[in-house]
């Protein structure tokens, strides 16, 4: 049932983003080595989610070139948590999924399960062959609708979100404008995500990607470490690692405007959180919802 709007609201979503930082422990990982404690914590996490015996989960890896990698990774580490209903989904080309939606076998899938997973890989890979497919209506139709759980790890973390960052490394992060976004997937709006946050310093691009647009905020999620959202707004950490959030709304000045040239970025006035295991944010409602 959908939870009650009023005429100037967007409908609350009855179902639950998990977006996870990369290099999720998988019961294969030294503990000491990645700061992680409790071994499969974050999967632990998200499979609880799942108010239901016997779950159906899918599992898109179609954001990697080694999708039967992933699936077997992810297969045993699912399995230790008494999982044994685990779909693959993985497309290369864009024709594929289409071809499987006309056979409507894909989309009857997407119906049924009460999980969906987007594993690792190239996050501009998941948007251009999943944007504007019936697959990924179904999706979103039952993330608002319906109760289903919708969890990505690394890009496919990032992929979750609009605006979403698709290129742009640290050896160009300080050159202002060096940074190329574009839409996500979509099921968070005026939220950038990003991964492997600390580990791979991408603190500068973030910041560059909210200068750019100040209604948007940034939540860069380090790894093992996820974010829980429920409501479309209410988010918690859980894992080993730390969150950044960075919003911009009182930036006074930046050269953002000075793309295409070498200028080394500025930015004033960005206000920072780093949340940790626990910890509770409420994601602003600063654009008002539109058709």
């Amino acid at each position: 049932m959908m939870k009650e709007t009023n005429q100037f609201s967007a409908p609350v979503p009855n179902g639950v983003l998990f977006i996870v930082g990369g290099h999720e422990d998988k019961g294969d990982q030294e503990p000491e080595k990645k700061g992680a404690t409790k071994p499969l914590e974050v999967l632990k996490a998200f499979v609880g989610l799942i108010k239901k015996e016997n779950p159906v989960i899918e599992l898109v890896t179609s954001g990697s070139s080694d999708g039967e990698a992933y699936f077997a990774d992810y297969k045993r580490a699912f399995g230790e948590l008494g999982v044994s209903e685990l779909g693959h989904i993985h497309h290369d080309i864009r024709s594929d999924i289409l071809q499987e939606e006309f056979q409507s076998e894909i989309v009857q899938r997407a119906s049924q399960a009460d999980a969906v997973y987007f594993s690792g890989g190239d996050q501009l890979k998941l948007t251009s062959i999943y944007g504007g497919t019936r697959f990924l209506r179904t999706l979103k139709e039952r993330y608002i609708f319906d109760k289903l759980i919708v969890g990505g790890t690394s890009a496919g973390a990032m992929a979750l979100s609009t605006p979403m960052i698709y290129a742009g490394n640290k050896e160009v992060q300080q050159i202002a404008g060096g940074i190329k976004v574009t839409t996500g997937l979509e099921f968070l709006k005026d939220v950038c995500i990003d991964t492997h946050f600390v580990d791979r310093s991408r603190f500068v691009r973030m910041a560059q990607v909210i200068a750019s647009n100040p209604t948007c905020i940034g939540v860069g999620i380090e790894e093992d470490t996820a974010v829980i959202v429920r409501n479309g707004e209410d988010a918690e950490v859980v894992g080993s690692g730390i969150v950044i959030v960075v919003e911009g709304f009182g930036i006074t000045d930046s050269n953002i405007l000075d793309h295409g040239s070498t200028e080394k970025i500025y930015i004033h006035d960005l206000n920072v959180r780093m949340l940790s295991a626990g910890c509770a944010y409420k994601i602003p409602r600063n654009n008002p919802p539109h058709w």
